[in-house]
């Protein structure tokens, strides 16, 4: 939660939703003192690829609701927003934000993942979807990665062919309209 809140601060003290990537930077950087300017521009890049921003023309757009955001005061951010999650770790963050107890969304997740056969990262944002958690990047990005996957040699077990299928319905090759 703490990313959410350092990313709507400046926002909120503007009173705006949107704002140039440099006053975001300095208002983080100069005026609150959280991050030095590089860090503030790693943020921008973190918050970018948790769609909590949105960059367009040069400028921010803050694509969730700023007044769901309480900075508390003296409120100081930690180091660790500046890390990119996984995949997994957002999806989990978004379960858990929809209300599910933590230990208990990664057992469902867990058991999603061995019943269906499918990465960890599908399972979880299989799982998020069915608690209501407002997943859709995280989605795309699952299909993207699957379809990635798939292009680059897919699953090694399957080579493309239908093990059901014996060649019966092929065409006999004495059979005199086939020629």
């Amino acid at each position: 939660m703490s990313l959410e809140v350092a990313v709507a601060a400046p926002f909120k003290t503007r009173a705006q939703d949107r704002l140039g990537q440099g006053e975001f930077v300095v208002a983080l950087s100069l005026e609150r003192e959280w991050f030095s300017p590089d860090q503030a521009k790693r943020l921008v890049d973190v918050a970018v690829g948790r769609g909590l921003l949105a960059s367009e023309d040069g400028d921010l757009l803050l694509q969730f609701d700023p007044a769901e955001v309480t900075v508390p005061e003296g409120f100081v951010p930690d180091e660790s927003v500046l890390r990119e999650q996984s995949t997994f770790e957002s999806a989990l963050d978004a379960i858990v934000a929809a209300g599910v107890e933590k230990q208990r969304a990664v057992a469902a997740i867990n058991e999603r993942q061995r019943a269906l056969a499918i990465t960890i990262e599908a399972a979880a944002v299989l799982y998020a979807r069915e608690q209501g958690a407002a997943v859709d990047r995280l989605a795309a990005d699952v299909r993207e990665e699957l379809a990635a996957a798939t292009v680059d040699g897919g699953d090694p077990a399957d080579d493309g062919t239908d093990p059901a299928d014996d060649g019966s319905d092929l065409p006999d090759a004495d059979d005199p309209e086939v020629a």
